[in-house]
């Protein structure tokens, strides 16, 4: 059990910081019930965060102490992964694009798989499932301005639609546009009156 414990935490160490660690991934170590027990046992330890089912990470050492690895770094090594697609909320997007002032309290990521949570130290993380549209464009500004006028709603998409004609890029304005047949129809249809307008 010590050199598997040994093992697991010399795997641990060589990842880049926020990587998950999963017991499937180290299978290659031991048998299953093994692993989750030194898994359970370095938790306790403070060598590793359970970060959700299964989904342990590497706490950061600097010389200020152990903390938790940023949020964006572990969503974003989660997502590679396990193969999704996982993207800010509607809100943090319309926050980022200046269409809202409200800062949203709590960390929402929509995400192409199941919804979850992941705990990082104190922080408590939300993956939202949600549907395909809301994640068109994933990692674009264009695609941050679908999440913004989802969560924006019908009633305030056509006014965000014409603030965000004049100050997103043309470019970007264009591939919203384009995005458009992906869309739902109440969206769509001001997408198409923002761009003729």
């Amino acid at each position: 059990m010590q050199r598997l414990t040994e093992q697991i935490l010399a795997h641990a160490e060589g990842l880049p910081e926020g990587t998950p660690l999963a017991a499937k991934g180290l299978l290659h170590l031991g048998n299953r019930a093994a692993v989750d027990q030194v898994l359970s046992r370095l938790t306790e330890r403070g060598h590793l965060i359970r970060a959700g089912r299964g989904i342990y990470l590497r706490p950061i050492t600097s010389r200020f102490g152990t903390r938790a690895p940023s949020v964006q770094q572990a969503v974003e090594a989660l997502a590679n992964q396990r193969g999704e697609v996982i993207v800010p909320s509607g809100a943090a997007a319309a926050n980022t694009l200046g269409l809202t002032t409200q800062v949203p309290v709590r960390s929402v990521y929509l995400t192409s798989g199941r919804s979850r949570t992941m705990n990082l130290g104190k922080q408590v993380v939300e993956l939202r499932h949600a549907p395909r549209w809301q994640l068109a464009l994933a990692h674009k500004p264009a695609g941050e301005a679908v999440r913004a006028l989802a969560w924006l709603g019908p009633e305030k998409a056509e006014a965000a639609l014409k603030m965000l004609k004049r100050k997103l890029p043309p470019s970007t304005f264009s591939e919203l546009v384009a995005a458009a047949p992906q869309l739902p129809t109440w969206l769509a249809r001001s997408v198409g009156k923002a761009a003729h307008g």
